[in-house]
């Protein structure tokens, strides 16, 4: 998020300077837009996580 937060500025700043009416990028944009991406990954993390714990060791090896 470091290296992409900077570039994501500059790319929507030169897209947003064609337009007649246009907005200023807050950096409250890519705080949010951060926090869901690790909202996100920490959730699937932790599901996976959970799925392996609860499941039987014996099916998995039976399959093997």
């Amino acid at each position: 998020m470091i290296v992409a937060t900077p570039v994501a500025w500059l790319v929507m700043n030169k897209w947003l300077l064609d337009y007649a009416y246009r907005i200023q990028l807050g950096w409250w944009i890519f705080f949010i837009a951060g926090l869901i991406a690790l909202l996100i990954a920490l959730l699937t993390i932790s599901y996976q996580a959970v799925k392996a714990a609860l499941a039987n060791p014996v099916n998995s090896l039976r399959s093997d």
